[in-house]
């Protein structure tokens, strides 16, 4: 046995002269008693070894500076789920990129092994692609499980009467949103996580359609709906971090996770429009969304409030997202952002007006916010001018 330590072997030795007997002998002593030792260096003039004490690393507290900061104070909804109620009987969907499924082997599994006994020859075993399942079943069962999962009466039971609506719209995904590589087919897409998928992502589609966005609300936190930067506090060691402006953020650091971040920082705080902003460390803002049949959350980077025209009195909270590679958890969340916790959040209307961007690009990210500032005073003005076309005809009406 190998004792590496000085301490192991003291402990050892130490084990082994214990004494067998404690009786004396006829002179009142104890007798001898020999122990052997194998296998350990028996050194008592070794050197113990001295660690180099390290100096601990310089660490900051992280928090809300209070009062100073506090017209910074940035509030956000602390949402738990979403509940979706159709306005009306007419389903519609609007498909984009975010639509697409491609399944790979990567996603299923191998489609083609080979295998070889002691003696023998070897066998290729392939999968069949398209085995035993029809275009038509395929749709069927798409059908039924968006239909189970999201649209029910008050009763809990299943809408039947949207079903050739739901069909029409599953046809259409499948013809142009699905793509199969490295032999994969559409059997797979009967495979659980894989259903949960594609009913997801048709899903998403119908409530990105016009009458689609109206019907989402979001289920808050019985017990704090509501949260802020008021509470953020907490300690860091990290090197990477920002000091923050004291008339753009409530928080006095900035604890960022790539040079991106602190690009978007630069960014933000440079920007005549943006009125405060913080970083999402510490302040427990979580999207929930479904992937692979669970439900996770979803924390975005950054939250800014930004002047877009509406005055001082009602600022846009831009929720920001600082991306690089784009896997298909990304996606899942941008549209869980931009379906589901986006519509439901304004139209509950209790902190504001809210919206969601994704940067990137590190080098374009004031290009960036720039055009996510110019969508938003575009929809402003469009708004205004779908008012007053509402007035003139009620003007005229009257008249």
């Amino acid at each position: 046995r190998d004792f590496g330590t000085q301490l192991l072997c003291e402990q050892v030795i130490g084990r082994v002269l214990r004494r067998q007997s404690y009786e004396t002998n006829e002179e009142g002593q104890l007798n001898v008693e020999y122990a052997d030792v194998l296998g350990i260096p028996f050194d008592f003039t070794a050197k113990p070894v001295v660690a180099p004490v390290k100096p601990p690393k310089e660490s900051v507290v992280v928090r809300a500076i209070s009062p100073d900061r506090d017209a910074c104070l940035i509030r956000f909804p602390r949402v738990e789920g979403y509940r979706v109620r159709l306005p009306g009987e007419r389903l519609d969907a609007t498909f984009t990129t975010e639509s697409d499924l491609r399944i790979t082997p990567e996603t299923v599994g191998p489609t083609q092994t080979r295998n070889e006994g002691i003696i023998g020859e070897g066998v290729d075993l392939r999968v069949d692609p398209a085995a035993n399942v029809r275009k038509t079943t395929l749709v069927y069962h798409l059908t039924k499980e968006i239909l189970q999962r999201a649209y029910r009466d008050a009763d809990g039971a299943p809408e039947l009467h949207l079903f050739g609506q739901l069909r029409s719209i599953v046809e259409t995904w499948l013809t142009r949103h699905v793509k199969f590589v490295g032999g994969t087919g559409p059997r797979h897409l009967l495979l659980p996580a894989l259903l949960d998928e594609a009913a997801n992502r048709i899903k998403a589609a119908i409530l990105r359609s016009p009458a689609g966005e109206r019907a989402v609300e979001v289920l808050l936190s019985p017990y704090e709906p509501v949260g802020s930067t008021a509470s953020v506090h907490f300690s860091t060691s990290r090197e990477d971090r920002w000091k923050t402006r004291d008339d753009r953020c409530h928080v006095n650091w900035v604890v960022c996770d790539s040079t991106w971040e602190a690009e978007f920082c630069r960014v933000v705080e440079e920007h005549p429009r943006v009125h405060s902003y913080v970083k999402n460390h510490g302040l427990g803002f979580a999207v929930p969304y479904h992937m692979d049949g669970q439900v996770r959350e979803y924390r975005p980077d950054f939250i800014a409030r930004i002047e877009d025209g509406h005055g001082g009195d009602d600022l846009l909270n831009l929720v920001v997202e600082v991306k690089g590679y784009r896997r298909e958890d990304a996606k899942r969340k941008k549209e869980t952002m931009e379906t589901h916790w986006i519509p439901g959040v304004n139209r509950w209307g209790g902190l504001g007006r809210w919206a969601f961007a994704e940067f990137s690009e590190p080098f374009a990210m004031e290009q960036d916010l720039d055009e996510a500032i110019a969508a938003s005073v575009a929809s402003l003005i469009e708004d205004a001018v779908g008012r007053a076309g509402a007035g003139s005809a009620s003007m005229t009406g009257r008249a």
